[in-house]
């Protein structure tokens, strides 16, 4: 008899920052994301055939996204999470760069020195022109 998926793993809940963008404001906000860390247990637990045997060998560490829905932090409506990413092996999100990092090496690689200031726009003539006093 075939042993359960979980039989082999151990399950640990955390919870990680993700950046997702609304759908109705077109904003992009960090949200606290429930995740399932299962990592794979050191031995083969008792009871189990050559089958299991050749299907542990082959497990990997993963997370397992909980949550499907995120509440927008500035208009208010709920979206889902887009489905992508509900499920992650935790070799290949070892080796990925934080946005910082990232932003940085962009930066860098084109010249830039950092984030220029948006000019402001010049105040119309009816601000700057000299008060004439009351008639």
């Amino acid at each position: 008899m075939s042993l359960d998926e979980r039989a082999f793993f151990t399950d640990r809940q955390e919870s990680r920052q993700g950046k997702y963008t609304c759908p109705k404001c077109h904003r992009t906000n960090e949200y606290n994301v429930r995740w399932v860390r299962r990592v794979k247990k050191d031995r083969l637990p008792p009871g189990a055939d050559d089958g299991d045997r050749a299907r542990f060998a082959k497990l990997r560490d993963y997370l397992l996204r909980l949550d499907e829905d995120v509440v927008c932090k500035t208009c208010g409506k709920k979206f889902e999470i887009p489905s992508q990413h509900s499920l992650v092996f935790v070799d290949q999100l070892a080796g990925l760069p934080n946005d910082a990092e990232l932003e940085e090496e962009i930066r860098a690689a084109s010249g830039e020195t950092g984030p220029e200031p948006a000019a402001k726009p010049a105040l119309p003539a009816r601000f700057t022109r000299k008060p004439s006093g009351w008639k």
